[in-house]
């Protein structure tokens, strides 16, 4: 039997327990979701030290799963936009059973390897593309279908799993291991295996990002305002960087559609936008890089 699926032998009275004591068994348990991830820190920096270069050639990354980790891919690709400017197009997401499978679930269609592997050959996918195949069990058929049919076109293949030795990490090029245990509630994976994938893939794509230069300092430079809560923080941002008040900095960043990457090398460097544009470009997006070059 799986790890993720054997049942507890710490709470086989769980439906006795006072509700006080039964929530704080649920929440004391998500802890171990911590330490797991914690275990894998070498397997996820290599992870990201592998898909950099992907990536800066131009590549997508790919998320793959069923049920809640297919969810928790889905996720983790769509904040990229607003977070780090990353495009939609190249932040992709199958799910087993589809885009309904969002919000409904599909029953069967993790079982569908031939699927997995349909879906991932429709995305053309290069040599430069980072595909993650995420499954708690470790062998879901739709997303080991997936991994097949990616590791065929040559594209980086990254496997996270909540049992050791399960195939999804053996067949990646890099597999993640997030050994979480049995569950409070045996087999509910939405638990600390469900928490403990929402970490890793946070911390991989974070560090991806920070990795292509999205990050100047811990300052979110390349933040897209797609509402006012965002576009306070592009302001914010920018004064913090420069020590300019807010209304030169909001000067500025209306000259430049709200970039804060190029408000910030503007400002500190005294040129205009279109020629803190141009440098940024020429130093490739590195503003870190950019201010070092400046004269």
């Amino acid at each position: 039997m799986l790890n993720t699926e054997a049942p507890s032998i710490s709470h086989i009275e769980l439906d006795l327990y006072p509700t006080t004591q039964l929530v704080n068994v649920l929440i004391d348990d998500q802890l171990n979701a911590i330490r797991a991830v914690s275990l894998a820190a070498a397997q996820i920096a290599a992870a990201v030290d592998a898909a950099a270069p992907r990536i800066l050639a131009g590549g997508r990354l790919v998320y793959v799963g069923a049920g809640t980790s297919g969810r928790l891919g889905v996720l983790d690709g769509v904040e990229l936009l607003p977070t780090f400017s990353w495009p939609n197009e190249r932040a992709l997401s199958l799910l087993a059973g589809g885009k309904q499978a969002m919000f409904v679930a599909v029953e069967g269609a993790e079982d569908d390897a031939d699927q997995g592997a349909k879906e991932i050959q429709e995305l053309a996918l290069t040599t430069n593309d980072v595909v993650m195949l995420i499954a708690a069990s470790g062998a879901t058929p739709y997303v080991l279908g997936a991994l097949q049919a990616a590791r065929r076109t040559g594209a980086l293949t990254i496997g996270f799993a909540n049992n050791p030795d399960a195939p999804v990490t053996l067949q990646a090029e890099i597999g993640i291991t997030l050994d979480t245990g049995s569950e409070v509630i045996s087999g509910s994976t939405r638990l600390k295996a469900g928490t403990s994938q929402k970490i890793a893939l946070n911390s991989f794509s974070s560090a991806l990002m920070v990795r292509l230069h999205k990050v100047y300092g811990n300052l979110m430079v390349d933040v897209k305002p797609t509402n006012i809560k965002l576009l306070r923080r592009t302001i914010a941002l920018t004064m913090h960087a420069t020590g300019r008040d807010e209304a030169h900095c909001r000067h500025i960043l209306e000259e430049c559609d709200f970039h804060v990457k190029t408000a910030i090398l503007a400002i500190l460097s005294n040129i205009s936008v279109t020629a803190a544009h141009a440098k940024l470009l020429a130093c490739g997006d590195d503003l870190r890089l950019a201010l070092r070059d400046m004269p």
